[in-house]
């Protein structure tokens, strides 16, 4: 069960992941401080319910918002703005790997030495959303994939752990996340036209 400091903490910081995500959607860089100061404060939260696998994921995305900003401003050729295009098959594969990786083996560390919930789920939605974060920072349009999959694992646990209005939220991101793969796939075929 959350804290009630965390428990006042979760809406706050899931209107802020709201707002990153819409923005990331419309390819709009403010996906990036509205997504770090969301990804602070839900730390916090998942500290408060044991799920570390998480509070790791939020860390990850303090940090990558600051260099997803930077690539989406000055990215491309001539540091000028990064266009949107697709992941090539050697980042498809790297990205498997990774995935594969990270889900056996932090999950399997989390379970031999914590009292982690959930550990191989909640490690598979770090891995999966460390993943997508790199995409979107190179602003792939595979990046969708990852999130509707992070997502499709991530509503069930959190409702488990007792977090609904955090789980609500991540069902929201699903959708969103499909309406963000057809955006971006137009996106693609016009900065393609434009290069």
């Amino acid at each position: 069960m959350p804290s009630a400091f965390a428990a006042l903490l979760e809406p706050l910081s899931n209107v802020l992941n709201a707002a990153s995500v819409v923005a990331a959607n419309r390819n709009s860089a403010h996906t990036w401080w509205t997504g770090i100061v969301g990804a602070v404060l839900l730390a916090v939260v998942f500290a408060g319910v044991r799920l570390y696998a998480d509070v790791t994921l939020m860390l990850f995305f303090v940090v990558t918002g600051a260099v997803g900003w930077w690539r989406w401003r000055f990215g491309g050729e001539a540091r000028t703005e990064l266009p949107v295009t697709h992941a090539t098959r050697r980042d498809a594969a790297l990205t498997l790997l990774f995935v594969a990786v990270v889900v056996g083996g932090y999950g399997g560390v989390l379970h031999a030495f914590t009292q982690a919930s959930a550990p191989f789920v909640d490690s598979a939605i770090l891995a999966l959303s460390v993943a997508a974060t790199w995409l979107l920072m190179e602003r792939k349009v595979e990046s969708w994939w990852l999130w509707i999959a992070a997502d499709v694992l991530s509503v069930p646990l959190y409702v488990s752990k007792g977090i609904p209005v955090t789980a609500l939220l991540y069902a929201g991101y699903l959708v969103n996340a499909v309406w963000g793969l057809a955006h971006w796939r137009t996106l693609a075929r016009r900065d393609a036209l434009l290069a």
